[in-house]
């Protein structure tokens, strides 16, 4: 797989936070591949995407999607022990609170992680293609 395919967008505002939405939209994210480094503050996510950005719609592309100063994580309505439980994320939208701001990551069933951030510091990186 050529390596200019593999996209990799680093957010640090509302706009780009949008953008990398966008492309998760419809992804696909194991309970088992959510994981919360506490220490380092780093919330990661590991993706399963569809290559909408380049009209690759039948391209599957395994993505980490990463989040950094994360202060705390809530999750609601997701079974943490099931770790085979497939999510799919609708979106990621924020909230800009006195002093800091809330991430919240979307998924169906009404299922949703609330990140509680000093600054939007997110980046989507592709991994790799996946063949079917």
């Amino acid at each position: 797989m050529d390596k200019k395919y593999l996209a990799k967008i680093i957010a640090s505002d509302n706009e780009g936070l949008q953008m990398i939405s966008a492309y998760s939209a419809g992804a696909k994210v194991k309970v088992s591949d959510i994981k919360y480094l506490v220490s380092n503050k780093v919330f990661l996510l590991s993706v399963e995407r569809t290559k909408i950005e380049t009209g690759q719609e039948d391209k599957k592309i395994n993505s980490i999607c990463r989040f950094d100063f994360v202060d705390k994580v809530k999750s609601k309505n997701i079974d943490q022990n099931n770790e085979d439980l497939v999510l799919e994320l609708i979106a990621i939208d924020y909230l800009k609170n006195r002093d800091d701001y809330e991430i919240n990551l979307i998924f169906s069933n009404n299922a949703h992680i609330a990140l509680t951030t000093e600054t939007i510091e997110v980046r989507l990186e592709d991994q790799n293609e996946i063949n079917e």
